[in-house]
């Protein structure tokens, strides 16, 4: 049994408490939370400096990709950057894995519990049976040749299978409005069983990708049709939002939004991915027309990131937004948890396993470029 304390407590499903007491047992259930120090024998307290919140949750990573780390140029685009993913079997097998092994291990010393992660591979499969982290795997679909489109989605299903045997959560979804067409939509729409929970979509993370549907032009455009992708991708979409219209009744994830509007923001979650943003191209979304309630925060991969941090991200939008500290919290655990399925992680509720996190260096209720982590 451990009461720990700190300058500041975060349950994330309550007020701040200052000063406050969290109860746990030896394995990290939550017993009870007390407001008051005096309220616990005082041999007993653990008592830190800084802020005590739950473990992190990850929204959108590609942990499959760690080997790509240093290998993009920053602030070169998307396009630019797609030619470096395009590259990530010209590597050997124990390097991926070395690398995946990296990434897992940078995640928990950062603090993060739980992970929702694409896959394209079987490649982090073996490492996540392990079960050091609760993973959502979202099995990643895109084929812009319609004469390809049943064996991409075969491809998927024998993927999402294999992840299912191994007793990991795992759902196909859709890559991009722009990298699937109307015809492999409906086929991810209605494979959705009563095991799915979540489909996650890459959204709006380049303006190009806005061009290519409001004005049937622009690179994006160009870059499709040097593919000889099928026209029904934009030719039945206005914009790229109009693709959650194929999509029906089914709980959403948007990753990345950078550049949403405030009409597009619609009563799905939201993932928002700044570094990577910032590395891709150079901007950052208007974290204005959030419903705080509803987005979530991921690192992205390291192909286009230099850490799995969820601290770091908090910190560059923080710098960046108006929110507090309770929401910057919120939106890095509690949000997270709670559009993954994680039940148990995301707050300091009774019966819970969220992780402790410690934050450390703070500047009263403001994060410094100095913050770091310590796993209590």
């Amino acid at each position: 049994m451990r009461f720990l304390t700190a300058d500041y407590l975060f349950p994330l499903h309550t007020n701040p408490i200052k000063n406050g007491v969290l109860q746990i047992s030896d394995d990290g259930q939550v017993i009870a939370i007390f407001k008051n120090r005096r309220e616990v024998n005082q041999d007993k307290l653990e008592i830190f400096n800084g802020i005590l919140c739950p473990g992190f949750v990850n929204a959108h990573c590609h942990l499959e990709l760690s080997h790509l780390k240093g290998r993009a140029e920053k602030g070169q685009g998307f396009l630019e950057f797609s030619k470096t993913i395009s590259l990530r079997d010209n590597y050997s097998v124990a390097a991926k894995k070395q690398a995946i092994e990296n990434a897992e291990q940078e995640m928990i010393t950062n603090g993060i519990v739980g992970v929702g992660d694409i896959c394209n591979k079987i490649d982090t499969l073996q490492k996540k049976q392990k079960e050091n982290l609760k993973y959502y795997n979202f099995i990643e679909t895109f084929g812009v040749d319609l004469n390809k489109v049943d064996t991409v989605f075969n491809q998927a299903i024998e993927l999402r299978n294999k992840f299912r045997f191994a007793g990991q959560k795992a759902s196909i979804v859709p890559h991009a409005p722009y990298s699937v067409p109307p015809v492999l939509m409906k086929k991810i729409n209605n494979f959705f069983d009563d095991t799915d929970e979540l489909l996650t979509i890459h959204m709006q993370e380049t303006n190009e990708e806005n061009q290519l549907f409001e004005y049937k032009k622009g690179a994006f455009f160009d870059w499709l049709n040097s593919m000889n992708a099928c026209l029904s991708i934009w030719g039945s979409r206005n914009k790229p939002t109009d693709i959650l219209q194929e999509l029906s009744g089914k709980k959403i994830l948007l990753v990345h939004n950078t550049f949403a509007k405030k009409e597009d923001i619609t009563e799905n979650y939201y993932c928002t991915c700044p570094r990577a943003n910032l590395f891709i191209e150079n901007n950052l979304p208007d974290y204005s027309i959030f419903d705080t309630d509803k987005l979530c925060v991921g690192t992205d991969s390291l192909a286009s990131n230099n850490s799995l941090s969820i601290l770091d991200e908090i910190i560059v939008i923080q710098n960046n937004s108006n929110f507090d500290l309770n929401t910057l919290l919120k939106i890095s655990s509690k949000n997270g948890a709670k559009a993954l399925g994680f039940e148990q992680l995301g707050t300091f509720e009774k019966g819970k396993v969220p992780g402790v996190n410690l934050i450390k260096n703070m500047d009263g209720l403001k994060f410094t470029p100095d913050c770091f982590i310590q796993i209590i």
